[in-house]
């Protein structure tokens, strides 16, 4: 059975570095990101749902959905931002749901055909098909479930603050309407399975998910060998 890790972070914590590092692995990864840029592409379901409520001045002169532009509104009004977060809350979790429910029934297709080598090698080998990702930046703060473990990437909040302003150019007040718009990471230490702790450099956040990974693996090893 394949386990689902749920992973998590906030604005500017890491947490594309972790995904980045995980796929180069070999690691399948849902990414709530992307699935929304292809939702609010022309002619998908975010795009014509916003555009239905906000209107078409968040059209930009090639046809996208303007995203910055809603940005700014969003995070400068927080009605707005709960407006937004109330009409594409749906539309994303069941496209999310949907491509993990693709992925597990890939597995227990093969389990379930008798093919008991196969089985064996799910339950023993330290494999990439044993374990997919889903990342999710607001897994915690829209109550996602389903999953076998949750990894939050860490830093203190003015590092956060810090790299936001830097990576995005963002004046101090922008970077922290962004930035509380979230749930704190202190707040989200105290619900995650694992904290990935990316105070220091990029080869020392990346050692910390190969250990993760390599603790993944000896207890599914321990598991199987309790079930033998």
């Amino acid at each position: 059975m394949k386990k689902v890790i749920g992973l998590t972070g906030g604005i500017a914590s890491g947490k594309s570095t972790v995904v980045d590092f995980l796929i180069s692995k070999g690691y399948q990864v849902i990414d709530a990101d992307q699935v929304v840029r292809q939702l609010q592409l022309p002619g998908g379901k975010l795009y014509e749902t916003i555009v239905s409520h906000f209107g078409r001045d968040f059209i930009d002169s090639s046809g996208q959905l303007d995203r910055a532009k809603l940005g700014k509104l969003v995070f400068a009004d927080p009605n707005k931002r709960q407006e937004l977060s109330t009409i594409q809350d749906d539309i994303i979790r069941q496209e999310l749901y949907a491509q993990r429910a693709r992925l597990l029934e890939k597995t227990e297709i093969a389990t379930a055909s008798g093919d008991k080598k196969f089985a064996d090698h799910l339950l023993m080998a330290p494999s990439v098909d044993e374990v997919f990702f889903m990342d999710i930046p607001l897994l915690l703060e829209y109550n996602y479930t389903g999953f076998d473990e949750i990894w939050l990437v860490y830093i203190d909040e003015t590092t956060q603050l810090e790299r936001l302003m830097a990576r995005n150019h963002f004046t101090k007040e922008e970077a922290k309407q962004r930035i509380a718009a979230q749930m704190p990471l202190w707040k989200k230490r105290e619900v995650a399975d694992r904290i990935l702790d990316n105070s220091g450099s990029i080869a020392e956040l990346e050692k910390q998910v190969e250990n993760a990974l390599m603790q993944l693996n000896r207890k599914k090893r321990g598991e199987s060998n309790e079930n033998c």
